[in-house]
């Protein structure tokens, strides 16, 4: 199975993604610039958090039309996994792939801090080792992380059971809608979710949670092709 982080001018967490691949799933994983414009050897790809293009205008206002973006919405309609964390979540957003818009922390600060999750969809590539109402730990670092959606796309998300991820009941850090910290597509590849799972991959970060993640994908994909499953 074949890696891809994107790499935008002003991204961050590209090489903790790289690592979270590498080190987690032992994949082969390519960091892949902005201009590319072939994403077809890529099994899974990944945008990082940063600040794409220093996020001028809106968070991922600007990256939404690198090179790049052509080839990734191809590939979202061809059903590969697409997982975007933080900035990467935005952008995911402000190019159409996912419903709703970002909006400033309700506290107008920026959070960064550790934050419990509760999986409320294992249906999908990237949870699906995760158990239904499990609660996890994953770090959160953002500004803009106060996810945003009218009441007609939510029951939408409902129905569909788009939604992923939710903050803690009493704990949502930034102000989002119904509590949403992640959602995905109608089909299930394209997931957005603004904490890190890419930086809880070992105890010694404080939490190991975002493991499976990792070897939900890996595993689905082995599923999917008639592989080896991960031991």
């Amino acid at each position: 199975m074949n890696f891809a982080v994107l790499v935008f001018p002003g991204s961050n967490c590209d090489i903790d993604c790289y690592k979270a691949v590498e080190d987690t799933i032992g994949q082969p994983v390519d960091y892949v610039w902005h201009t590319e414009t072939d994403l077809s050897k890529y099994d899974c790809i990944i945008l990082p958090g940063g600040f794409s293009y220093g996020d001028y205008l809106r968070t991922g206002a600007i990256a939404q039309f690198a090179p790049v973006m052509n080839a990734l919405v191809q590939a979202a309609a061809q059903g590969k996994y697409i997982l975007g964390i933080c900035n990467g979540f935005q952008i995911l957003l402000e190019s159409g792939l996912l419903p709703g818009a970002m909006l400033r922390n309700r506290s107008l600060k920026f959070r960064c801090h550790a934050a419990l999750l509760q999986v409320e969809n294992t249906d999908n590539p990237f949870t699906k080792e995760y158990t239904q109402g499990e609660l996890i730990n994953i770090p959160i670092a953002h500004g803009e992380g106060n996810y945003y959606c009218d009441e007609t796309t939510l029951e939408e998300l409902k129905a569909n059971n788009q939604i992923v991820f939710r903050y803690e009941a009493g704990n949502n850090p930034n102000g989002s809608v119904d509590d949403i910290a992640g959602i995905c597509n109608k089909a299930g590849n394209v997931l957005g979710m603004m904490p890190h799972p890419e930086r809880a991959v070992h105890e010694l970060l404080g939490s190991a949670d975002g493991r499976k993640m990792f070897t939900s994908i890996l595993s689905t994909w082995r599923e999917k092709h008639g592989a080896a499953t991960i031991g």
